[in-house]
């Protein structure tokens, strides 16, 4: 028997690896490769080991400019590399992606692949653009092979960051790990659960629910979707509530302070922090809402779309590749508070557009984006480079 290709995934936290790629590392492994994951510490490495049955090294990353310890983890990590015999590197997330591809650079791996799935200099200004360009441009460089999870987002590196065609390549369809269309689907199951977060937030039959789902940050479009669920709520002869699902990141990215205030105090917006299990919320859920400023292919979009969910988006990549304006959902320019405002009031009024745009999403997602078939590309990827490792 030929031994098994040493493969590292890396990402600079576990939860990317462990909730980005759920699934995903078990199955590699179950088609001969021998599977190594590393991050920086946390919690959720056990879990992680335990489901995918991977060895986990921890490289104490870190996700903000730090220097020093940036040049601690890239030595750590060369040795680590040359250490184990490593085969092929595929990173994921910006500042594993800089540390890692340069490591294995520098430690002599042949392929050094790189996912990108949204980029923060998008939002970026100033010295802080021109520094996260650098930094993308360098990673690109120490890469052998480039991955954008969406053809806009492909488009948008092409054009602002790097040209070199042969280098850049989108699986299957975009999406990083496709998704789970049995497991996020509508069942009895899911809707008894939903009937009892119902009645735990006190959730009346008649109250129409719009529902995001993320990380409570400002990239996110928390701070226009707040604004416009307040003054829509003056006008609408509805009773709408707003239900915000995720953690609050106050370090990196964090809302205005008039937008948490706003969350905590007014009645009808309900916040519940992070959820293992987000089926039932959206189970629960009459309109979706995802006002991002920046992604790379939004898995949450992909999770409403399945579990029939009707959706208004922001018009940016990876959003507007998931959804179809007008066919499969709503799309909105990103910051624009009257046009979200306008959106949201409109889907209200109109069930038959809900139900239209549920049932062609759900369709869509499981034609294009279903978890085995994104899988099987990255596969195809990694043998088609075997022969020559």
């Amino acid at each position: 028997m030929e031994p098994k290709v040493k493969l590292l995934r890396i990402t600079t936290v576990p939860v990317s690896l462990n909730v980005l790629l759920r699934g995903q590392l078990a199955y590699v492994r179950s088609k001969g490769f021998d599977v190594i994951t590393a991050s920086a510490g946390g919690e959720e490495i056990d879990e992680l080991v335990k489901r995918e049955g991977v060895a986990h090294h921890i490289i104490p990353l870190t996700r903000k400019i730090t220097p020093y310890q940036d040049f601690v983890s890239l030595w750590k990590l060369v040795a680590f590399i040359k250490k184990e015999k490593i085969q092929i590197v595929h990173s994921h997330t910006p500042k594993a992606g800089l540390i890692a591809m340069l490591a294995a650079r520098i430690a002599g791996v042949r392929y050094r692949l790189h996912t990108v799935a949204g980029m923060p200099l998008m939002e970026a200004s100033g010295i802080k653009r021109i520094l996260l360009k650098f930094t993308e441009k360098v990673t690109y460089w120490c890469s052998t092979r480039v991955y954008p999870n969406s053809y806009r987002l492909m488009d948008f590196i092409k054009t602002e960051i790097s040209n070199s065609q042969n280098k850049f390549h989108v699986i299957a369809n975009g999406s990083s790990n496709g998704i789970d269309t049995v497991y996020f689907r509508s069942t009895k199951s899911i809707v008894q659960q939903s009937e009892l977060i119902k009645e735990q937030l006190g959730l009346s039959k008649n109250d129409f629910v719009l529902t995001f789902i993320g990380r409570i940050v400002s990239d996110k479009g928390i701070n226009e979707l707040v604004e416009a669920f307040i003054t829509l709520q003056k006008e609408c002869s509805r009773s709408i509530k707003l239900l915000l699902v995720g953690p609050y990141e106050n370090d990196l990215n964090p809302i205005y302070r008039t937008t948490k205030e706003s969350i905590n105090d007014h009645p009808d917006i309900i916040s519940v922090g992070f959820q293992e299990d987000v089926r039932p919320y959206f189970a629960l859920t009459d309109l979706f809402v995802f006002p991002s400023y920046r992604e790379g292919f939004p898995n949450v979009v992909l999770q409403s779309c399945a579990m029939g969910v009707p959706c208004i988006v922001s018009d940016i990549n990876g959003c507007n590749e998931i959804i179809r304006h007008k066919e499969t959902g709503l799309l909105v320019p990103a910051k624009d508070v009257n046009c979200l405002k306008k959106a949201m009031e409109e889907m209200i009024d109109n069930e038959e557009l809900r139900n239209k745009f549920a049932e062609k999403g759900r369709k869509n997602v499981v034609l294009h984006y279903d978890q085995k078939y994104v899988w099987d590309q990255i596969i195809t990827e990694y043998r088609s480079m075997i022969k020559d490792v």
